[in-house]
């Protein structure tokens, strides 16, 4: 990472990036933290953080950045690195820092303060294979703990009950924490994208949609599956096939070149054909990485183009209100000649009884 970065420096029109998020400090260095600096310049990498850190990340930090505890402040072990790498400029992160933060650190470095624009975004969008192979990692396990609770799911339990098993069960089988706090909603619910799990009992009859995942070395995995409990009525069925073929669509559209605008449509357009298209008010799809929600998007009006190496979710759905909802979602990595679906989930339309 550091690599890239200090390549991206020598395109940049500022000597050095100040990274204060605990996003961007991780990618940058590896480690995970609650406090610290991280400060990157064409001639160095540096990590400073506090006394409850300092041990483990001279561990576990990457290659190349150095590690050090802050013994003054912040701002003073920032200006060393400045005065000893010649830096004028350096670049923080807009979308992070608060107002407050900024008025703190302006007046204390001795480098005239910038905006960073979109140079770690920008390096973030594209995933190294080792990245892949984190958010694969992580897919695996909210995979292993869906097979193990779909034996759970009846009529009779809780939304809350389901969720604690997904939850419970991701962080037994590795997970370091959740990617989001897991939505699982049943019945006229499920017709809210973003419901929140409750005392509701789950009855017969009844969707049951369940958006969950994980993080593994700090990246996220996302999925949706929609089970049905005892039955289904014709609608359910004929609804469940509709968004199972709009994902399909928008898979197969999904590829380097193409806008995240296209790939949205694809899927859309399906589900508009079928007279739903008022009931798919959200993206197709979204990025997936460090963060749960990234860039690039697979979206309506979202013209950039899709690069390999891009991960995105595939998520369409159709809600009716007060009566059902249906989302399905699978992860894709865009390749060199269209995309991988890093999802190995069945997506049958499953009866637990």
């Amino acid at each position: 990472m550091l690599k890239q970065i200090q390549e991206a420096l020598r395109q940049a029109d500022f000597d050095a990036i100040l990274i204060t998020s605990p996003q961007n400090r991780r990618y940058v260095t590896g480690f995970p933290s609650s406090a610290g600096v991280c400060v990157v310049t064409e001639k160095s990498g540096y990590l400073f953080t506090d006394f409850r850190y300092i041990e483990a990340a001279k561990k576990r930090v990457r290659a190349g950045i150095q590690v050090d505890m802050v013994r003054r402040s912040y701002a003073a072990m920032v200006n060393a690195v400045c005065q000893r790498d010649g830096v004028k400029t350096i670049a923080f992160e807009e979308g992070f820092m608060t107002c407050a933060d900024h008025a703190q650190w302006e007046p204390a470095l001795m480098a005239k303060m910038q905006p960073m624009g979109s140079l770690i975004s920008d390096l973030r969008e594209i995933k190294t294979e080792e990245e892949v192979a984190c958010c694969v990692k992580a897919q695996r396990i909210a995979e292993r703990a869906l097979a193990e609770t779909l034996n759970d799911i009846h009529a009779g339990v809780t939304e809350k009950h389901i969720a604690s098993l997904l939850e419970f069960r991701m962080l037994d089988y590795g997970g370091e924490k959740m990617s989001f706090d897991p939505i699982v909603v049943s019945g006229k619910k499920s017709s809210m994208p973003h419901g929140v799990p409750s005392e509701k009992i789950i009855e017969d009859g009844d969707f049951v949609t369940m958006d969950f995942g994980c993080t593994y070395e700090g990246y996220c995995s996302d999925m949706t599956r929609t089970v049905a409990v005892g039955h289904v009525t014709e609608e359910m069925d004929k609804v469940y096939h509709i968004v199972l073929r709009a994902q399909e669509a928008g898979i197969a559209a999904a590829r380097p070149g193409v806008t995240g605008a296209f790939v949205d449509k694809a899927g859309r357009d399906i589900i508009a054909a079928e007279g739903y298209g008022a009931c798919f008010g959200h993206s197709f799809g979204h990025g997936i990485g460090i963060d749960i929600h990234e860039l690039p998007l697979a979206a309506p009006r979202y013209e950039k183009l899709l690069r390999a190496g891009n991960i995105i979710s595939a998520e369409p759905g159709i809600y009716i209100p007060e009566r059902f909802g249906v989302r399905i979602e699978d992860m894709l990595c865009i390749t060199p000649d269209g995309c991988r679906d890093l999802t190995n989930a069945p997506k049958q339309l499953t009866i637990c009884k």
